[in-house]
Order: C-alpha cells, then structure tokens, then sequence
C-alpha cells in the first residue's frame, strides 16, 4: 500500500526535527558571523570593505537579479541558471553513458581492468580544470563545458562502480547459481543491486565536482551565459553583491541535484527490493 507523501513528509520532519533545527541554526550563525564581520570592515573603513558586502545586501541582489536583467551579461538570474543547469545535464548524460557499462566491465574482467586501468590512472590526478583551455579550443565554447563537466563526473561515477562490483560478497553469486540463475539474472538480480549504492555515491560526489567545474569553466569561456559567467562579469564591474548572489545560487544548486540524487537513490533501492 502506497503511503500517503503528505503524511510521509510529517513523519520524516518528525523523527529529524532535530537534525533540522540544527541546521536552520549552523545557517543562522553564519549569516550573523557575515554581518558582525562585514560591519566591522565599514566600520573601521578597511581598504578592501567593498569586497565583504552586507548579508542583506546579497539578499537584496540576488531577488534584484531575478527580476531584472544584469547590465553586464543582459540576462537575469534565469537565464544563467538555465544555462549551467543544461551544461550540467548534458556533461552528467555523457559521463554515465561512459562511465557506468565502462565500470561494470572493468570492474568484471581481468583483461578490460588491465586495459583501461591504467589509462584511467594516468589522466584521474590531472585536475579537470586544467584541461578548460584545451576544451574550449577543441570544442569550442559551448560544448568544451560541457566536456570539463563530464570528465569531473566521470571519474567518480567510474570508480565507484568498479569499487561496488567488487565488492558483491561471492555467497551472494553462489546462492544465485545455485538457484540456476544465468549469467544475465545474476547481473540483474544481484551485481545491480548491490552496485547501486556505490554508483549513487559516485553520482553525489560527481556533481559536486561538476558544479566547481562548471563554474571555472564559464569563468574561462562560454557561450549563452551561466552563473560562472555571471559571477566573473559581477567581479570584473565591482558588484559584489551580484557576485556574492551568484555563489548563494551555485551552493543551493548544488544541494538541489544532490538531494535528487538522493531522491533517485532511495526510488531504485526499493525498486530493486533492497528497502
């Protein structure tokens, strides 16, 4: 019987009120640590005051660039929202279409892990960030983003699939065929599920490191905007509100697709039986 969202919702707040209240107030501290330290830079007119606007200031921004168009990029806090979300998404696709068959046959045979290893080890310490000048030559401003964003994901969707491959407990495979599974029902019914988590790891922190990405790779060059775009233009001009407002909407963006992740996690675990 499926469970009313509403009264889900109520029992969830109920057993976690704590760990909210905790977090409204590490927010609330924040803020208030901002603003103590801001009024003492005005206060005391230190040179670079400007660069530490007021939490209200930043407040009022970040609502202002919603609803009207920046001087310097002609677009609102939308468009560039819209711009990075879709750079995100594709960069995401590309790196699970890799990532994902490519971990799970490396993390199957011997002879694909002694082939792609070490490749993938070569290239894994090298920073995405340093490959942003070459990828927006190669690719050009629209697509070379996208690209920096696939390979920060891919890294450690890829191994964290290898990682829960290898680690599916072999009684788990035994008790399977003994119960006359082939090879197919084996993938499905026991190396999937048991690697589902660890992807969902790698899916988490991959798109933390994509947002960082992203958001150096729309500094660099971009095409059509983007909140990395947004937050370099505010810099260059001076307003720092702006600036301070683009950061605010990458962290909540970055919040927002983890908690999807997480949505999506707990959605296939029941699916596949495992809650």
């Amino acid at each position: 019987m499926t469970q009313d969202p509403l009264r889900a919702l109520q029992k969830r707040i109920k057993e976690n009120w704590k760990q909210y209240v905790l977090a409204v107030v590490s927010v609330a501290v924040f803020v208030a640590a901002w603003h103590l330290y801001a009024s003492y830079l005005h206060e005391n007119d230190v040179g670079y005051k400007g660069y530490i606007p007021y939490p209200l200031d930043v407040a009022e921004a970040l609502i202002d660039s919603f609803l009207h168009e920046n001087p310097g990029t002609g677009l609102t806090m939308s468009d560039h929202i819209g711009a990075s979300l879709e750079r995100i998404l594709l960069g995401f696709v590309i790196a699970m279409a890799i990532a994902v068959p490519l971990g799970l046959l490396m993390g199957t045979f011997r002879t694909v892990d002694a082939v792609g290893m070490p490749i993938v080890e070569m290239i894994r310490p090298i920073p995405p960030l340093a490959w942003i000048p070459i990828f927006i030559v190669v690719l050009g401003m629209l697509w070379g983003p996208v690209a920096i964003v696939a390979l920060g994901i891919f890294f450690p969707v890829l191994l964290n699939v290898m990682f829960g491959v290898r680690s599916v407990e072999p009684t788990l495979m035994d008790a399977a065929k003994t119960l006359g599974a082939d090879r197919g029902q084996m993938f499905l019914k026991v190396v999937l599920p048991f690697t589902t988590p660890y992807l969902m790891t790698g899916v988490k922190v991959g798109l933390g490191i994509g947002w960082m990405c992203i958001v150096a790779a729309e500094m660099v060059g971009n095409y059509g905007g983007g909140v990395g775009w947004l937050i370099k233009d505010s810099n260059d001009t001076g307003s720092y509100e702006v600036m301070y407002a683009g950061m605010i909407v990458i962290g909540l963006l970055g919040i927002l697709t983890t908690g999807v992740a997480g949505i999506m996690e707990a959605r296939l675990s029941r699916w596949m039986g495992m809650k």
